[in-house]
């Protein structure tokens, strides 16, 4: 894998601790998340060189495949089949989000691979992936999906702390100080295999799939009764909101005006479609509040983790909406591909 700039990987480092900074003086909801985001947005707009490495960046997204597994105890575990009704709903969810979005790219002059793979809710890999091997347009793609977890993630706190007088400064773990040694070691042992194994077998998101999987076991059996340390997740909420702002190196203005545009306005249907769905669960009695939202919307799959984590909402619930919507995203990419073709 190619080294990256060292100048420009400090540059991007310097910027997002500075995001950090600004955010904690301004006291902005989750500073380790938005202020990286933020500053390296700023940034790239401005034409700063920004980078990342991405091993680095996977090896924080293991840590909140560690935190949303050890969320999965015995009695979370016992209420999953009373989800089966909100999670019965996110296949349509993912229809009405293609019947919509793919048509309005298209109206906007995209062809239909970029189209399609830029407004379907999967894995930003993923649909990167399938996008090009379908001959879609990459950059395009990529600013797409960008731009929708930037807005969503964004948004999504000014909605849980102003409309609904949620805060989002709940404990996102215990200080590694206080957490045993051998519960730390079982930790690393968990998000090294899972994540190796899972990628060996060519599972999607095998970053957070894998180590989720290794430290649901350990929690249901009873071994491990902890999240990985607060320390970590924050560190993990500053590569992850960094990772989403550097999407942005190299914006032309071109790019600007059409394709961050359209991606904006694209994000407003999303919302849209999102709340008739949220509104659905909440009349069915499906899911509380807080988790029907987080649930329902499209954002990235460590995003809505992170934000889960912060607001105090039941993380496994939600996840596991998301890992349906991705999972189902993914599978129908292959076929929608020989579709395009």
């Amino acid at each position: 894998m190619k080294t990256p700039d060292k100048y420009a990987l400090a540059v991007t480092y310097a910027v997002a601790a500075g995001g950090v900074g600004v955010f904690y003086l301004l006291s902005l909801p989750l500073p380790w998340l938005l202020g990286p985001l933020f500053g390296c947005l700023i940034a790239a707009l401005a034409g700063v060189k920004l980078t990342v490495w991405k091993p680095l960046g996977d090896t924080m997204r293991t840590i909140l495949g560690l935190a949303i597994g050890f969320s999965i105890t015995p009695a979370l575990f016992s209420q999953l089949p009373a989800l089966a009704g909100s999670i019965a709903l996110v296949p349509l969810f993912i229809i009405v989000i293609a019947l919509v979005g793919v048509p309005y790219f298209r109206w906007l002059g995209f062809d239909r691979p970029t189209s399609y793979y830029g407004a379907m809710p999967g894995g930003l890999q993923d649909m990167l992936v399938f996008g090009e091997e379908a001959g879609g347009d990459v950059r395009a793609m990529s600013l797409m999906q960008a731009t929708r977890v930037m807005i969503i993630v964004s948004f999504l706190p000014i909605i849980l702390t102003l409309g609904m007088e949620q805060t989002l400064d709940q404990p996102l773990g215990a200080p590694i100080i206080t957490l045993p040694l051998w519960e730390l070691g079982l930790m690393f042992a968990a998000g090294l295999l899972g994540w190796r194994i899972f990628l060996m077998l060519g599972v999607f998101g095998a970053s957070i799939l894998g180590p989720m999987v290794f430290a649901a076991a350990l929690s249901l059996g009873g071994i491990v009764t902890h999240r990985p340390p607060n320390e970590a997740i924050l560190l993990a909420q500053f590569f992850v909101g960094m990772a989403v702002g550097v999407k942005y190196v190299g914006l032309t203005f071109g790019e600007l005006r059409r394709v961050v545009a359209a991606s904006v306005g694209y994000c407003v249907v999303l919302g849209l479609v999102s709340f008739v769905f949220v509104n659905a669960v909440l009349k069915l009695g499906l899911l509380p509040p807080v988790e029907a939202i987080l649930a329902f919307a499209p954002g990235g799959q460590a995003e809505m983790a992170i934000l889960a984590l912060a607001s105090g909402a039941e993380v496994a619930v939600i996840v596991a909406h998301h890992v349906v919507r991705i999972l189902i995203v993914i599978i129908g990419a292959p076929i929608v591909s020989k579709l395009i073709r």
